[in-house]
């Protein structure tokens, strides 16, 4: 009972061990999933950032170089025009004097406002004329120090520079969007602009990556386009164009194919250590799980052996004590007829506990290729008659049969005559030993092609599937609770399967709960 108790502690605290791990696991590989998905929505969000700088760069870009080609047809006007007479001009002027060098600096800050008309026909609009103001700025430096005789030496420098095109900026482009408006977009922009400052922008924030493009108007496309345009929502960007235009509303709607790809090969390698090691972590957790399974189920099994092991050594020499015992009182040592009955079954009891240890000892000497099987030709059909001739008396006086319906013209195999005789006879004990009622079996042989099968059926339980899978490992019996109707060690079949695998061979079992079971051989055949 307190035994019973242990076991079920140990197991129950193992499942608990197992479920925690397993729980651990399985949070490391969602952890890691998560840090693959985040890192790729950061590369995407950080891609769709530098994106949209480039695209705000090449907006502005392809505005002011418009802006810029109106402004130098406007400058080259208004150097030609004359000073209009509303001119006014404003001075500043300061003085500092340097009394160790004697030296006396002055300096002027002037500023010239000059407003001007130009004829709108210049721009092909339909106003009369656009008025413009030109700003000008002028700087003066000038030194007085005393020469070597005394007199003044004055040096002056004068720096000046127009402020046009940032005077009343917003104003001119204004003018200039009211222009643009009436042309159609590819007088304004062409496709290989487009690309090329796409591509040198990109090139500038470090982005390598195929694109499409395509100007819109008011939601439609227009001609100018990259040849092999397509909009993809997930992977297209939008940016405005010519914002100063009153009547236009063009859009530049960039796509890039290969958005997918370029991000994920930005997080490629991380990805792919990050899956490998938990891949390693996964494998190995599941070896680790599978082996400690097993070893569970080993040191069961060991322990059932044991178990059997003992309670069959027990009672032969329970049975030999016993023996001895009344072999000590005289009036039987003086009656022969119980002397030789009970020196018979000491022998008995002596070939059965041999018998026992033999077993073990082919089991260990096959597992280690230390069994050493002279095979010769031999006749499957008279080692199968051999065998039975062993069992028939056992299986008679039972009430049972053994019928044999030999099918196969050719029996000759090349086979260990003592070693085959044993797994038949391994074969039909298990058939006598499990059998509910009056053990019932069949022995069939049949010739495939370069093979002799031989089938032995009996109409016992029957195995479940479960069991039929593992009913050749050692030490392996199927658990029927704490009842063992049947004595063994589970040596039987696991010393079958070892023989036939040194001899080439192969051995299945057909099976079903309740209708019985059926072993297959399958033998070489030689000529």
């Amino acid at each position: 009972m307190l035994k019973s108790y242990i076991w079920d502690m140990n197991k129950k605290l193992f499942v608990i061990l197992i479920v925690l791990m397993s729980l651990s696991l399985i949070g490391i590989v969602f952890l890691q999933l998560y840090w693959i998905s985040d890192a790729y929505k950061t590369k995407e969000d950080q891609f769709t950032v530098n994106v949209r700088q480039v695209l705000l760069s090449v907006s502005r870009k392809i505005q002011l170089k418009e802006v810029e080609e109106y402004y130098n047809i406007y400058s080259s006007y208004i150097d030609t025009l004359t000073v209009p007479d509303n001119v006014s001009f404003t001075e500043l002027a300061f003085r500092t004097r340097n009394n160790e060098t004697n030296e006396t600096q002055i300096f002027t800050d002037g500023l010239l406002e000059q407003d001007f008309k130009l004829s709108s026909g210049i721009f092909d609009i339909s106003s009369d004329s656009i008025r413009f103001r030109k700003l000008t700025n002028r700087k003066t430096q000038t030194k007085v120090m005393s020469g070597l005789d005394g007199s003044p030496i004055t040096q002056t420098n004068v720096e000046t520079f127009t402020r046009l095109k940032d005077y009343e900026r917003n104003q001119f482009e204004s003018f200039i969007g009211d222009i643009t408006a009436f042309m159609p977009i590819y007088k304004r922009v062409s496709p290989d602009e487009i690309e090329n400052l796409m591509l040198t922008e990109l090139d500038k924030n470090g982005i390598e990556v195929d694109f499409e493009f395509a100007v819109y108007s008011n939601g439609i496309e227009t001609k100018v386009r990259s040849e092999n345009y397509k909009m993809h929502p997930k992977s297209t960007y939008v940016v405005p164009l010519f914002v100063n235009d009153t009547k236009s509303n063009y859009e530049l709607y960039v796509d890039f194919p290969n958005l997918r790809k370029v991000i994920f090969d930005d997080v490629m390698a991380m990805t792919i250590l990050s899956l490998l090691f938990t891949s390693i972590i996964v494998i190995a957790y599941g070896g680790a799980i599978s082996q400690i399974y097993k070893q569970r189920q080993i040191s069961q099994i060991k322990s059932d052996f044991i178990n059997n092991m003992t309670h069959e050594f027990k009672t032969p020499i329970a049975t030999i004590n016993l023996v001895l015992d009344s072999l000590k009182n005289p009036k039987i040592r003086e009656n022969k007829e119980y002397v030789e009955r009970y020196l018979s079954m000491i022998r008995d009891e002596n070939k059965r506990m041999h018998a026992q240890v033999e077993n073990v000892l082919r089991i260990s000497k096959l597992e280690k290729n230390e069994l050493d099987l002279q095979k010769e030709p031999v006749d499957l059909q008279e080692i199968t008659e051999e065998a039975i001739n062993h069992l028939i008396l056992m299986v008679e006086n039972s009430g049972g049969y053994i019928k044999t319906h030999f099918g196969a013209l050719k029996n000759t195999v090349l086979a260990n005559r003592s070693h085959l005789t044993n797994v038949i006879i391994n074969i039909l004990d298990n058939a006598i030993k499990y059998s509910v009622e009056e053990p019932k079996i069949d022995v069939y042989t049949e010739n495939i092609k370069d093979k002799v099968i031989l089938k032995i059926r009996d109409q016992g339980p029957g195995m479940s599937k479960s069991v039929q899978k593992r009913i050749f490992e050692k030490f392996y019996r199927e658990h029927t609770g704490d009842i063992h109707n049947v004595k063994g060690h589970g040596l039987g079949l696991a010393y079958v399967k070892s023989i036939l695998d040194d001899h080439d061979a192969e051995i299945t079992v057909e099976s079903e709960k309740g209708k019985g079971s059926t072993f297959i051989m399958k033998l070489h055949l030689i000529s």
